[in-house]
């Protein structure tokens, strides 16, 4: 493991402590975007991974930017959940499970411009990197035994 991936898993564990302990009143935007603690299964362990990003909703949808700080490689949760899709959210104390997928091209196409417009940022890592930075989209998963939603 490298010194920015060790510099990085303090940052997040700390974030992820803050953002717990009050509810996500501390640590629940950043850069002008909610925050959400994704919570994978890690691909190589099996173990349960939990990660702060930022997040954006379409619909009911909620969609992740997989940017890595512009990096070259994916971040860790993204290939976790590459190999495992279904994960679980946590917003405000409020748990919920969703199923992951990667964006299509039309679909980053779409969402893209809003998320720049929001923070640049993700527009300045996008240039620094040679890979297509993916945008994430979560779907609600209905739990098994809960009522239909009503049609």
């Amino acid at each position: 493991m490298n010194t920015k991936d060790i510099v990085a898993r303090g940052l997040t564990t700390f974030h992820e402590r803050l953002y717990r302990a009050s509810r996500g009143r501390v640590g629940g935007r950043i850069c002008g975007m909610p925050v959400l603690l994704l919570s994978t299964t890690g691909r190589k362990t099996g173990r349960r991974r939990t990660t702060p990003l930022t997040y954006t909703t379409d619909g009911d949808n909620l969609v992740l930017v997989a940017s890595y700080g512009g990096d070259d490689q994916h971040p860790a949760w993204y290939l976790n959940l590459s190999r495992h899709p279904l994960v679980e959210v946590e917003r405000a104390g409020q748990v919920e499970q969703f199923v992951a997928r990667t964006a299509t091209a039309e679909e980053k196409a779409r969402l893209w411009p809003g998320i720049v417009a929001t923070y640049k940022g993700y527009g300045a890592y996008q240039r620094r990197t040679q890979r297509d930075i993916p945008l994430v989209i979560l779907t609600p998963h209905a739990t098994p035994g809960a009522d239909p939603p009503p049609s």
